[in-house]
């Protein structure tokens, strides 16, 4: 028994749509953006809107957060020559604004979207410099016949892109791109073997061949010479030799605090602001506390919704922490328990939204989440998300900072092994895992057709990230960059956060991702991310007084759902019909006896998958096979 599709009840999020012609003047197909925007009205209740001129076409769903009467998209400028659609917030907007008018340009709503076309007019394509939010926006200058696409420098909004011929087309979800006839279905398997090794896609990687991810912090122009990107923004870690010593470690936390401290509640204060009602996710944790805790403090005149995932059926149920941490804040808080039959129920729509194979089921638990808050009158919630990439909150960081976190083999294997890192990040560095005996296990793992050409696309082929960011840096800053983009900006901002919030028309804000707190969090010595031996030992420093010391203090528990070893022990039918030997054969991906066999493995009682510590493989095999099917993808069995 596959299990059953998502029933949606008709909620939506926002998003945009277009197509660029290279064959200027020649008109973009009206009636492809049209459907590109249907595809995409799952995100957008409030509002549709779309215009056509000249080379270009732009379409947009609303979810109406900021003056909901007045800020219906696309916008042009008053002079009628600058044309935008955005997907996300401009928190900043309001100091915009006043620079806006004092520079003399008139405008005539409250809306943080119409700011973006007068900044272009000013600052031209560097406008992104002066923005703090989170946004995915396209804007058309008719003048200039210059169409300028831009993703927010955390990557917290995804925008997809592709050509057909000598058309450009992008959109915040590709299931929009498919709709045009001749983009093809094809899985990529570049992009299969990163979700198989790294925690999750990498821009400008997707699993669909020919269709990429902007990268977080980059822009897109096109123009009639031609398309070029830029990266405008990244993570500049100090050179380790330009580090100073830390000679006292007390005082120096209590310094890097009261700056953190200040930008975060200038963060919150800001992304707390919204013409709907706004609430929290409380996990129990040390990040979404704090923000609870400087939420509480900004309005203490309010009492704020929040929102927490239960586990009645499973043993890892934090609800005793989120109860204590709602009970301090004076929260409105409601619990969402999620049950295992949950899972059989919502996967299909989950892969679907996630656009992608996951290796942990809990993509469903935010799903379910935001689908209880969007019932109860919420439209956007803050959370804690970024706090651990930034300021050390891994056990990883421990090592690097002790100098463990070295190769692991010897030999030959070990001169394999370097060679594989240099390719990866241009320098000898592990990250999560030893590469080779990973790379082996996966050449068994799949089809063996694709075994035979898997040099052609496996990661350890891949250049991942930008070399020049890493060299030279401390081992906890570059713990700290590769945790930035391999796992935070495509996989627990992407299909686990924008994409699980969004498709129940709720809206993810993440304070701990402001330009503010960011350039303030590079800057921190890297002694101070696990000084005594705790992790994010600044921000327990923050959240002392503000956060009971029961969490402040404890160590981190990472959210999770059930694994592959735990639905296959509970005897879960459609689990393991997404691993059979009929469908892994007919749809030609990976080695059906291999798949048995790990299967039979479980079953007898081999040590079950540790959601956080091991990578879940029939997790993945399992997911895939649904996103095989979600996708009308070609079956290569």
């Amino acid at each position: 028994m596959w299990p059953a599709s998502e029933r949606h009840g008709g909620r939506r999020m926002c998003g945009l749509v277009g197509a660029w012609s290279l064959d200027a003047p020649k008109s973009v197909d009206t009636e492809l953006l049209l459907r590109m925007v249907e595809e995409l009205s799952h995100r957008g209740p409030d509002g549709r809107g779309c215009h056509v001129e000249g080379p270009v076409a732009l379409g947009f769903r609303r979810l109406a957060i900021n003056d909901p009467a007045h800020g219906h998209q696309p916008w042009t400028t008053q002079d009628g020559t600058v044309t935008v659609v955005c997907n996300g917030e401009i928190f900043n907007h309001r100091k915009l604004r006043i620079d806006l008018k004092r520079q003399g340009h008139r405008l005539v709503t409250n809306c943080d979207t119409e700011l973006l076309g007068p900044l272009y007019q000013e600052y031209g394509t560097e406008l992104t410099e002066h923005l703090d939010g989170q946004f995915a926006f396209a804007l058309y200058d008719a003048r200039r016949a210059r169409l300028l696409l831009a993703r927010d420098p955390a990557g917290i909004v995804p925008l997809f892109y592709t050509t057909v011929g000598r058309m450009l087309l992008f959109a915040s979800e590709i299931k929009a791109l498919l709709c045009h006839p001749e983009v093809r279905r094809e899985v990529d398997l570049c992009g299969l073997d990163q979700v198989f090794t790294l925690p999750g896609l990498v821009s400008p990687r997707t699993m669909f061949a020919g269709i990429h991810a902007l990268r977080p912090g980059e822009r897109l122009v096109a123009e009639e010479a031609g398309i070029h990107l830029e990266r405008y923004r990244d993570l500049d870690f100090p050179l380790a030799d330009q580090l100073r010593p830390v000679t006292d470690v007390d005082r120096e936390l209590d310094q890097w605090a009261e700056p953190v401290s200040a930008a975060l509640d200038t963060s919150v204060r800001l992304r707390s602001e919204a013409d709907v009602p706004v609430g929290m996710y409380l996990s129990g944790g040390l990040d979404s506390s704090l923000i609870g805790a400087l939420l509480g403090a900004a309005r203490p005149e309010r009492r704020w919704p929040s929102y927490s995932v239960t586990f009645p059926d499973r043993d890892f149920d934090e609800a005793p922490f989120q109860r204590m941490v709602a009970g301090k804040l004076g929260t409105d808080h409601l619990e969402v328990p999620v049950r295992d039959a949950d899972f059989a129920e919502h996967l299909t729509g989950m892969v679907r939204h996630a656009e992608s194979p996951v290796r942990e089921s809990y993509n469903v638990c935010s799903m379910v989440l935001s689908a209880a808050v969007r019932d109860s009158g919420t439209r956007a919630v803050l959370s804690g998300e970024g706090a651990d990439e930034l300021f050390g909150g891994y056990g990883s960081y421990q090592l690097a900072a002790a100098g463990l976190s070295g190769a692991r083999l010897g030999g030959l294997d070990a001169r394999l092994e370097r060679e594989a890192r240099q390719r990866m990040w241009g320098l000898d560095l592990r990250y999560e895992q030893d590469q080779l005996p990973a790379a082996e296990f996966r050449r068994e793992l799949y089809a063996e057709d694709l075994a035979d050409a898997f040099e052609d696309f496996a990661v350890t082929s891949q250049r991942l990230v930008d070399p020049a960011r890493l060299v030279g840096r401390h081992p906890v800053h570059q713990q700290a960059y590769l945790d930035f983009h391999l796992r935070m900006a495509d996989h627990l901002l992407g299909d686990h956060g924008d994409r699980m919030a969004l498709a129940n028309g709720v809206e993810l804000r993440l304070p701990f991702l402001s330009p503010e707190v960011i350039d303030l969090a590079v800057r921190i010595p890297p002694e101070l991310a696990v000084a005594n031996g705790q992790e994010k030992a600044v921000l327990r420093r923050v959240a002392a007084g503000l956060v009971p010391a029961e969490v402040s203090t404890r160590p981190k528990f990472g959210f999770r759902g059930p694994t592959s070893s735990q639905l296959l022990a509970a005897g879960t039918e459609w689990f393991a019909e997404l691993l059979s030997p009929s469908v892994v054969r007919r749809q030609g991906y990976f080695n059906a006896d291999t798949v048995d066999a790990m299967v039979r493995r479980q079953r007898a009682g081999a040590p079950s998958v540790h959601p956080h510590l091991d990578v879940d493989y029939l997790m993945l095999v399992a997911t895939f096979a649904v996103f095989v099917e979600a996708f009308d993808l070609p079956c290569l069995g």
